[in-house]
């Protein structure tokens, strides 16, 4: 079996989310980056996931991935219980506060990547130990573009691993909180360009309901979030705005030497990722979960990916 040439693998955490809203609350309900950023980018291209459960992780979830054709073979699951992350929103739904974490199984996470796995030519590690994001970049020597995540625990508690993560990526996309936290800035022009000197050439800043910004040697571009009337639960907004970002870049068979020979259309096509990925954001602040993007049509995500581009267009 051929691994497909847009096929993207991501490497992150499958969970449960317990979370608390001004609209409500959810127990348990099914989370980690792996399943945001997986099924978002099942949309335009062809998915591996990485990770562990417990063997209390519904296996009907395992089989809608699979149904969804997202190769759930890296998905290991072990005798424990499956990570548990329990968080709240106030008022300010930009970021949540987390009440506790329960790592379980994905404690002891170490991703052996498959030979079909180490073939993938999209790459995207999720908000795991940077040691580990190592890990899979030693495993996908021939990737042609590689994007990452990361989060305040690591820039705080393993920053020198982070930067060596960070000399070996392509894309960054990291939220502003942590962008000013891992640069040491407040502006965020001054923060985008220190993080670009650490290593990735292409910065994607998240702003909630203000949207993205994207950093490149081209310049910057302003994305404005897509205006939904009621945000339900902003968790995995970023993982499913990573998700359909780094979708589109597969689905247009885009890679890092593009940004060479041909940096205009390298920067045209990004734009046009970031406002994909702010697209799906919107909808899945829609619904506690992914519960909104499990439902979510095709039709309905091109009319709403219309409808923004007419809300930018001059």
């Amino acid at each position: 079996m051929k691994t497909p040439s847009n096929s993207i693998l991501t490497v992150g955490s499958l969970a449960f989310d317990t979370i608390q809203t001004p609209a409500g609350n959810a127990e348990a309900a099914l989370g980690g980056s792996g399943n945001f950023f997986s099924i978002a980018a099942s949309f335009y291209a062809p998915v591996q996931v990485v990770g562990v459960v417990g063997d209390d992780f519904p296996q009907s979830h395992l089989d809608w991935l699979k149904d969804r054709q997202i190769d759930t073979s890296g998905i290991q699951v072990s005798a424990g219980k499956t990570f548990h992350w329990v968080g709240a929103y106030d008022q300010n739904l930009n970021e949540a506060k987390t009440l506790s974490t329960a790592l379980n199984v994905f404690e002891h996470f170490d991703p052996v990547l498959s030979p079909l796995h180490r073939e993938s030519p999209y790459v995207f590690l999720a908000n795991i130990d940077p040691v580990l994001q190592q890990k899979v970049l030693d495993q996908t020597p021939g990737s042609r573009l590689v994007a990452c995540d990361s989060m305040n625990f690591w820039i705080k508690g393993k920053l020198e691993e982070l930067k060596k993560t960070l000399r070996r990526v392509d894309i960054l996309s990291i939220n502003e909180g942590e962008a000013f936290l891992l640069s040491g800035k407040r502006n965020l022009v001054s923060a985008a360009e220190h993080i670009r000197g650490l290593g990735p050439s292409v910065v994607v800043i998240k702003r909630g309901e203000y949207g993205a910004t994207l950093f490149t040697d081209a310049g910057i571009f302003i994305a404005p979030a897509y205006p939904v009337a009621t945000v339900i639960d902003p968790t995995g907004a970023g993982d499913s705005f990573a998700g359909a970002f780094m979708g589109y870049l597969s689905k247009a068979g885009v890679d890092r030497n593009l940004a060479k020979s041909d940096p205009a259309q390298w920067n045209t096509v990004l734009r046009k990722a970031v406002l994909a990925g702010c697209v799906m954001a919107s909808f899945t602040v829609e619904d506690f979960s992914f519960k909104r993007l499990m439902r979510l049509e095709a039709a309905e995500l091109a009319a709403r990916q219309n409808a923004l581009l007419g809300m930018i267009s001059v």
